[in-house]
């Protein structure tokens, strides 16, 4: 078997020093949100953009239900109430996430009191104030989450998304 010449020897104390340094200089928020993006480089899937709904259609901490990049994709647009990570709007708190348990692709329902999306298969669950960070249960990986726009007739408009979406081998349409 080749041995491939771009793997680095390192021990173990030294990856975990390098580690702890990297995570000690970057502020916990940031942390929480660019944990799924650090997988890809900081990239995102871009998908064709969607007019998913108006600002005005929102609830505070309410679920408007959508689906996005297709109809095989359910979703939902949340207005938190407070600036978020990843927040569009003037008041950079209105999310969407993907309503699929990215573990065995379960539908996900929402959770008012802390603000969570979670899985009735498995028990995760996974915060919209944090960029759809799993807080609990099975799952691999973060939730994904809607790239929003909301130009100035308050149309919100989906653009990307930051995670695998389940069930795809890729997140090409």
């Amino acid at each position: 078997m080749k041995r491939c010449d771009k793997l680095a020897e390192v021990g173990r104390r030294r990856f975990l020093s390098g580690a702890f340094a990297a995570a000690a200089s970057v502020p916990a928020a940031t942390l929480l949100t660019e944990r799924a993006r650090a997988a890809t480089g900081g990239a995102r899937v871009d998908y064709p953009s969607n007019r998913l709904a108006n600002v005005s259609e929102l609830k505070p901490n309410e679920t408007l239900e959508v689906a996005y990049p297709d109809d095989d994709a359910p979703g939902v647009l949340l207005k938190l109430g407070k600036r978020v990570p990843g927040g569009a709007g003037p008041d950079g708190d209105i999310v969407g996430f993907s309503t699929i348990c990215p573990h065995k692709g379960f539908p996900l329902s929402y959770n008012s009191a802390d603000k969570t999306l979670n899985c009735p298969g498995h028990y995760s669950r996974f915060d919209c104030e944090a960029g759809g960070q799993q807080v609990w249960g099975q799952a691999t990986q973060n939730l994904p989450q809607y790239t929003l726009r909301v130009d100035d007739k308050g149309d919100i408009y989906a653009e990307g998304v930051d995670e695998l979406l389940y069930g795809r081998l890729s997140n090409v349409l």
